[in-house]
């Protein structure tokens, strides 16, 4: 982490945790209650009291006479009807309060107060009977706001409160490493409408929230982040990346989004705010969906050209679905472009950065591997949404894909439930529903989040179970979302009706319903100490950061989580002690909360244990110190490409001396694209392999030398090199790219081929070979090359203007790749590498630079095969790339390049044309004049 205090980290959020509110000065001091806005947000509160807080309306700001609102609930006046909360109060439990022992534990309470206690909470209820409905929100309702405002010590119109819309969790794990990241700046919208607000009063914002927030504001039309945040991020993008493709009415929104250019005029404000204040050596953090256009904005600035080189991460915090999910989105290749401007780009969970790399492969035909995605493509310009194109992102960047899981700041959360106040609800709790069983929840009301179905399988459990009613009830604690969900909204309220209406008595209520703002945060982690069960069934999500808090809470009861099968939180180890369940699956929800509600306390224990030492190891802190170290090292070890006009040209003057002083030269030359260039035509590649003459005596001169020891390194298969080996037996040669290797022969021994994959199992070929064929069929002029131990498909070639024909041959490629991978990839560890017009199917963690450093390593399968099947291997051979006073790399592959860059005696020279970290470049028309200088030297 030491690093980091070097580093200045921006960080770019939808959201900043600190809004402006109108008003000369801030109003009483509020209750507090939490309120999420995407993940967990810790906040405090005052013993139980009402919220008394409301946005003063006397003041104008600017040239507007009226309050301003938070844009969010504007959307949510006009957009969705949330279910009605009783107006006469907020807090479910503030009514308790006088009937209740003091926080400081003096008195108790008696049963004729638990009594009164039920006559009030039935006041929170949903009436069976008359089952609520949902209502539209007021516009002119004022926004409240859940933590404690700031005085305004100065003159001016307004004052700074936490930002109800930010997103608690990454605001939390950035306040867990404050001690360590000292310095830092927030990149983010107020969320409040401000079209009203005049340029003074903008600057004045802008410089105390830097100030006193280490914060930028990003100005945006109300209309333009209205169409961007309520129509595409929450309209398209939220539900296609929870695999909630829209139905009918929602189809020609999802596909044909005109949203789509409000959402790149938004991520391009953000844009130029970076570029403000950016400076070398800041970090800058992109996070969510709602920017992932921003990294290639960036990296493509023509204001700041320097950001062409910055770090930068992007992180996900949401899920990411699979490619045929992803496909549908007509700006599908938009958004992946902009995602992989970054350096590093992060997600909750290994199944969601998988996701990533097979949509990336599929959709924009590169390569992508475990580690990441070679980026070998020219964006293009997107001029019809204001997005710039162009050569700066080059080729061969790569791009870093980490997996990264969120957590909670274990030791906040401790201090908060040492507090008086908790302790006080907790003692309350157990009073009033003494003899009972708490089944907790808390879940946003959407569809997503599985509450409906919840609530159906806790009305089975009580079916199937009846000694259980008037015993058990559930406490489902509910956030409305902005999305417009009446439906969804509609049928949870429904439902809670049946149940109640069903098993309620006179002293029992099966379904407690409340709002996540009638909920202080001390009485929320109340109810998570006393609960007999946790319960979340959410068809997608991210990280479940609320199943953390639970299990932390229960450190003195280790009760049991219920977990569905879909959260990120449950694809770790740890979390594979809790109970899954298929939320789909409404009797198997039912026994999981039978289970849990008669699991035995040894058992109970040897699972929370399990929970707990993931939820203390993956915390808060380690999330943002690990996401922040590796793209630090990603972009230093794969980003940062010479530009080509940098490279200087390959200097026979200084170099030939070197070669001809040294005692012992290793020569690496490509062969293809290098000292011979193959006919890509059909024609050509279908015909018999003739051996380049020139290439050949070129190769016979060089090892004809005693000091050289010379290596041809090509792709083709060992039947062709057969003929290079038959004309020239002093070279070794490299085939298939790294899956074999021929040892010169020396002495009269030597010739013979070794494996590098005799240890691999190749019976994924035969299947791969069957998959290919079936797209052969379906893509005229392909065929497929089955090599020893790598396939290759050649799907186009023909000219290379890109045609109707062409297109349609690429798209098939994509899909061909995509399904290679899903189906073989994985189990037999296989890596594609794309071309322009095929591409190459082979064994993992093979390859040209592999090979090489084999070759390079004394101990390397050039003295000690792998294969005894091989007769005569014992050939002395001098290797060692550090023994060598001259190791000379011609090529076109840049992995191998850098790798051999680390000698201090390698001279790297790139063919290729494009942008290189080779020390030197050379144009592949000179390479063979180029070759015979080295060649005719002593």
């Amino acid at each position: 982490m030491s690093s980091l205090r070097n580093h200045r980290v921006i960080i770019a959020s939808l959201f900043l945790p600190t809004t402006a509110v109108p008003g000369e000065s801030s109003p009483p001091t509020p209750d507090i209650y939490a309120r999420e806005a995407g993940t967990t947000a810790a906040t405090q509160d005052l013993g139980g009291r009402p919220p008394a807080f409301r946005h003063a309306s006397s003041r104008s700001i600017g040239s507007t006479p009226a309050p301003l609102k938070s844009i969010v609930d504007d959307l949510k006046s006009r957009a969705i009807t949330p279910i009605t909360t009783p107006p006469s109060e907020l807090n479910p439990f503030s009514k308790f309060a006088s009937l209740a022992p003091s926080p400081a534990g003096k008195g108790t309470i008696s049963p004729s107060s638990i009594r009164n206690m039920d006559v009030s909470l039935a006041k929170f209820q949903p009436d069976p009977l008359h089952p609520i409905r949902l209502q539209r929100r007021s516009s002119s309702k004022p926004p409240r706001y859940p933590t404690r405002s700031y005085s305004n010590t100065s003159s001016e119109p307004y004052y700074f409160a936490p930002n109800i819309h930010c997103n608690g969790g990454l605001k939390n794990a950035v306040d867990s490493v404050k001690d360590r990241m000292t310095n830092k700046l927030w990149v983010g919208t107020l969320g409040s409408s401000t079209d009203a607000y005049n340029t003074e009063l903008k600057a004045s914002i802008d410089r105390r929230m830097k100030e006193l927030h280490s914060s930028l504001p990003v100005w945006i039309p109300d209309a333009e982040f209205e169409s961007c945040y309520d129509e595409f991020c929450h309209q398209v993008l939220w539900p296609c990346l929870h695999y909630a493709v829209p139905d009918a009415p929602k189809t020609k929104l999802f596909f044909e989004s005109a949203a789509f250019k409000q959402y790149a005029a938004v991520n391009k404000r953000f844009a130029e705010a970076i570029e403000s204040v950016w400076m070398e050596g800041d970090v800058v953090w992109i996070n969510d969906y709602h920017l992932m256009l921003l990294p290639l904005l960036l990296r493509q600035s023509t204001r700041v050209p320097a950001l062409a080189s910055a770090t930068i991460g992007f992180f996900m915090h949401v899920a990411f679905p699979s490619s045929e999910i992803f496909r549908c989105l007509s700006v599908r290749e938009h958004l992946l472009r902009g995602m992989l401007g970054a350096d590093l780009v992060g997600f909750q969970t290994a199944s969601y950065a998988r996701h990533f790399r097979q949509t990336v492969s599929r959709i924009l035909a590169v390569e992508a591997l475990p580690k990441g995605i070679q980026v070998g493509f020219l964006p293009r310009s997107d001029v019809e949404y204001g997005i710039p194109g162009g050569a700066r992102e080059g080729h061969g960047r790569f791009v870093d894909v980490g997996i990264f899981p969120m957590g909670i700041d274990v030791g906040a959360l401790r201090e908060r439930r040492r507090e008086p106040d908790v302790s006080y609800w907790v003692q309350l709790l157990r009073q009033r529903y003494a003899g009972m069983m708490i089944v907790v929840g808390r879940d946003k009301l959407d569809e997503i989040q599985g509450v409906r179905h919840k609530l159906e399988a806790f009305e089975l459990f009580l079916k199937k179970w009846p000694e259980y009613q008037g015993k058990v009830i559930l406490l489902q604690v509910a956030l409305q979302t902005t999305e417009s969900n009446e439906l969804a909204a509609g049928g949870v309220s429904d439902v809670v009706a049946r149940i109640n209406s069903a098993f309620s008595t006179l002293t029992y209520q099966p379904v407690v319903f409340l709002h996540t703002q009638e909920v202080t945060f001390s009485q929320y982690l109340a109810l998570l100490t006393v609960a007999d069960a946790f319960l979340v069934t959410s068809l997608r999500e991210g990280m479940a950061l609320r199943t953390h808090e639970f299990v932390e809470c229960q450190d003195g009861r280790h009760r049991p989580l219920i977990l569905s099968e879909f959260t990120g939180s449950y694809s770790y180890s740890g979390f594979r002690s809790c109970i899954a369940v298929n939320p789909y699956d409404t009797h198997g929800t039912a026994k999981a909360i039978h289970q849990a509600l008669t699991m035995s306390d040894e058992e109970a224990l040897s699972r929370w244990e399990d929970l707990h030492n993931h939820v203390v190891t993956q915390t808060a802190q380690t999330f943002v110190i690990s996401f922040l170290t590796r793209c630090l090292r990603a972009n230093t070890e794969h980003t940062i490409q010479t530009d080509l006009n940098s490279v200087p040209a390959l200097n026979t003057t200084l170099l030939l001396p070197r070669y001809k002083h040294s005692s012992r030269r290793i020569l690496l030359l490509d062969f293809e694209g290098t000292l011979w260039r193959p006919d890509m035509s059909r024609a050509g590649l279908l015909a018999p392999f003739v051996p380049p003459e020139g290439a050949v005596e070129l190769l016979n001169k060089f090892s004809a030398n005693q000091r050289n020891e010379v290596w041809l390194l090509s792709g083709l298969p060992i039947k062709s090199l057969e003929q290079v080996a038959a004309k020239a037996p002093g070279v070794g040669i490299v085939a298939e790219n790294g899956c074999f290797a021929k040892i010169p022969v020396q002495n009269g021994k030597g010739g013979v081929w070794i494996s590098m994959v005799a240890n691999l199992n190749l019976t994924w070929k035969g299947l791969c070979v069957e998959i290919l064929n079936y797209f052969t069929e379906r893509t005229p002029g392909s065929f497929v090359e089955e090599r020893e131990a790598s396939v290759v498909w050649r799907f186009w070639t023909g000219p290379t203007d890109d045609c109707a024909d062409r297109q349609w041959a690429r798209r098939q490629a994509a899909e061909a790749q995509n399904h290679i991978f899903d189906s073989l990839g994985e189990r037999y560890g296989l890596r594609i590498i794309p071309g322009s017009n095929s591409f190459l199917v082979l064994p993992n963690n093979i390859s040209r630079s592999t090979a090489v450093g084999a070759i390079l390593h004394p101990g390397g399968p050039a003295h000690s095969p792998r294969s005894s099947s091989m007769p005569d291997l014992d050939v002395p051979v001098s290797g060692g790339g550090g023994e060598a006073g001259f190791v000379f790399a011609v090529g076109s592959d840049e992995k191998l390049l850098r790798r051999l860059n680390e000698l201090d005696n390698a001279e790297t020279v790139s063919t290729s044309g494009k942008g290189t970290d080779a020390k030197w470049k050379l144009d592949a028309g000179d390479v063979g004049n180029t070759m015979w200088l080295f060649a005719n030297s002593p």
